[in-house]
């Protein structure tokens, strides 16, 4: 979801600079103006909906011929899993696959989408931990997941390490490595 400027606008505003660090996305998907949540529902919903990436990865809001830069706590996308199943951003976007589900260190789900990647709401957690499998199909328990998050390390931990969710093998994932691993900036910068 590569976000374009619109040409009319550009053409009657030229010169417009663009803005960093007064926007930012929390890791449960609110967004916040210089620090303050975003409470007012027109301005959420604006941001919302020209909210997207540009050609170097890094995520922004365009405002007219303005390029706002979006500072990201953690992933582009945060995603909520609801009862029936189905995975949306924080945006209202409904996601179509997943190519890739990982696990960090500190017990934080990364999916990768086809929009992008995105954390998983900790409020879903529990829903997730419940869908997920070992290699006989049992409901994995709390010695594999730890060994995903520890890397699959240790006595015993490749046979305990197989965990699946939805049929995708859960990956090990270093927090500090995700902007890397899935292409995008964190931390947008002139």
């Amino acid at each position: 979801m590569t976000i374009r400027p619109d040409p009319a606008a550009l053409a009657r505003w030229p010169d417009v600079p663009a803005c960093y660090d007064w926007l930012s996305l929390d890791r449960r998907g609110t967004w916040r103006l210089r620090g303050e949540a975003v409470e007012h529902a027109g301005l959420a919903g604006f941001l919302n909906a020209n909210y997207g990436r540009d050609e170097s990865g890094n995520w922004l809001v365009h405002n007219g011929p303005q390029r706002v830069y979006v500072a990201l706590e953690y992933t582009p996308w945060v995603l909520r899993l609801h009862p029936d199943g189905r995975l949306t951003t924080h945006t209202g976007a409904g996601v179509a696959a997943v190519a890739r589900a990982c696990l960090d260190e500190e017990g934080n789900v990364l999916l990768d989408t086809d929009l992008g990647a995105g954390l998983l709401d900790d409020r879903d957690l529990a829903a997730f931990l419940a869908e997920c499998r070992l290699a006989d199909g049992s409901v994995a328990d709390d010695e594999a997941l730890l060994a995903v998050m520890a890397g699959g390390s240790g006595e015993g931990a490749q046979a305990r390490s197989q965990v699946s969710w939805r049929n995708l093998p859960l990956q090990a994932v270093e927090r500090a490595a995700v902007a890397e691993r899935f292409g995008f900036r964190a931390r947008p910068a002139p």
